[in-house]
C-alpha cells in the first residue's frame, strides 16, 4: 500500500519544525510571516495560518498580534523534582536564592533575577483556609514572573513560571521574606530560621487554560495549557506556614517524583 502523503499544513510545519530543531529558526527568532508564506508555498491565507496554529499547539511557536510569528524562547523541558528540590542543601546548593534558581543551575540554564511584586493583603479563600485566617485577615504575598535564560546577558531571558506565594504575617512579618531578595536557601530557610522549619509539603497539579493577562506574560497563546500547581507546607505541629500557586506551561515543564516503597 501507497505511503500517504501528508497534508499541505502537516507537510510545511514539519518542514518548519525541522528548521526550528536544526537552529536555522533560532529560539525567540522571528519566522517568515503569513503573507511571505502564502507566497513562497504557493497556499491559501488560512492555510498559512493554519501552519503556524499546529506550530503553536506543538508548542514550537508563539505568534504575537500585530507583531507577526516567533519561534518560542525556550525549547525543551525543565524537569522539576518533585521530592528532592525542597531539601536544605539543594535549595541553596551554589548560593541559590530557593528551589527553582537551584534547579536551573543544575540544568545549565540562568536564573534571571525579576521585579518581585511584594505586600499584605486578604488571600484567596483556599489560602486563608489554610492559615487559618478569618476571611477579612490579611497575609503576606510575594508574587513574581520567574525567569531563565542561556547566557549571563540582561536580553537573554524568557518567562518560564508566573508564582505567588503567600505567609501568615505572625510568621513572616518583618523578616527577610518581605524583602526582593531573601538569601541562600530562600523563603524557607527564613522560615526555619524563625523557627517555623517545614516538614511536610503536600501538592496539587490540574491543569487549566491561561487567563489572557498570564497568556501575554507567559508569552504563550491562549490555547496552551498550563499546570496549576498548588503547594502547601507546613511544620511538624501541622501548621501552614507557606501556600503558593504556580502557573507553567505545559509545554516547558515535566514532574519527576521519586519515593520509596514499604515491602
Amino acid at each position: 500500500m501507497p505511503k500517504k502523503e501528508p497534508g499541505k499544513i502537516e507537510r510545511i510545519a514539519a518542514d518548519i519544525r525541522r528548521k526550528i530543531e536544526s537552529g536555522e529558526f533560532p529560539p525567540g527568532g522571528r519566522l517568515p510571516s503569513t503573507a511571505e508564506l502564502q507566497r513562497t508555498e504557493g497556499i491559501a491565507n488560512q492555510t498559512a495560518r493554519d501552519v503556524f496554529t499546529t506550530l503553536e499547539t506543538q508548542g514550537l511557536v508563539i505568534t504575537r498580534h500585530g507583531k507577526g510569528s516567533f519561534v518560542t524562547p525556550f525549547l525543551g523541558k525543565i524537569t522539576r523534582d518533585g521530592t528532592g528540590r525542597y531539601q536544605s542543601e539543594a535549595r541553596s546548593e551554589r548560593g541559590a536564592r530557593g528551589a527553582f534558581e537551584a534547579e536551573l543551575n543544575r540544568l545549565g540554564l540562568v536564573y534571571k533575577p525579576s521585579p518581585v511584586d511584594i505586600g499584605r493583603a486578604r488571600p484567596p479563600r483556599v489560602v486563608a483556609e489554610a492559615f487559618g485566617l478569618h476571611r477579612s485577615a490579611n497575609a503576606i504575598y510575594r508574587r513574581r514572573a520567574m525567569q531563565a535564560g542561556r547566557t549571563s546577558d540582561p536580553d537573554d531571558g524568557f518567562t518560564v513560571q508566573l508564582a505567588t506565594s503567600w505567609f501568615p504575617v505572625d510568621v513572616a512579618g518583618g523578616t527577610r521574606i518581605e524583602e526582593a531578595d531573601t538569601g541562600p536557601g530562600g523563603s524557607k530557610s527564613r522560615l526555619a530560621e524563625a523557627g517555623f522549619t517545614q516538614t511536610h509539603i503536600r501538592e496539587e497539579i490540574e491543569v487549566r487554560a491561561p487567563e489572557p493577562a498570564e497568556a501575554e506574560v507567559l508569552s504563550i497563546p491562549l490555547q496552551r495549557p498550563v499546570y496549576e500547581l498548588a503547594h502547601r507546607a507546613s511544620t511538624a505541629d501541622g501548621r501552614v506556614v507557606e501556600f503558593a500557586i504556580h502557573l507553567m506551561p505545559t509545554t516547558i515543564w515535566r514532574f519527576a517524583y521519586t519515593w520509596d516503597l514499604d515491602t
